[in-house]
């Protein structure tokens, strides 16, 4: 006789919360309106969101993708001795345009790990 063990609890798709979303949707924005140090903040929350809330790997690699295309310009600027007052004055648009192109792929994967993975 063989016994089939299953879970009392079904490990349910774990989706991006919706914060992740709107965060990833914020960054691009915040950079081209010359809000580069405050989009700091919704840089954190999609990579933290998407590090403990996503299962995806290609998620987790582009939100960590957009986190370092985003702490380099701001290293740069925060070692600089001759720096610009503010860090949108100061990064380079080669800079602007990676993060853009970061977080548009972040948002590319988002949507992808959703459309993949089966609702319950």
């Amino acid at each position: 006789m063989t016994t089939t063990v299953t879970s009392r609890h079904p490990r349910a798709p774990r989706h991006a919360p919706l914060s992740v979303t709107i965060a990833s949707w914020a960054v691009p924005f915040m950079v081209v309106a010359q809000y580069a140090l405050i989009a700091g903040v919704p840089v954190a929350i999609a990579l933290v969101g998407a590090l403990r809330h996503v299962r995806d790997r290609a998620v987790r690699l582009a939100a960590v993708l957009v986190a370092v295309s985003y702490a380099v310009p701001l290293a740069v600027w925060l070692i600089r001795p001759d720096g610009a007052q503010s860090l949108s004055k100061d990064m380079h648009p080669g800079f602007a345009g990676l993060i853009v192109a970061a977080s548009a792929l972040l948002l590319a994967t988002l949507y992808r790990a959703r459309r993949l993975t089966p609702d319950t």
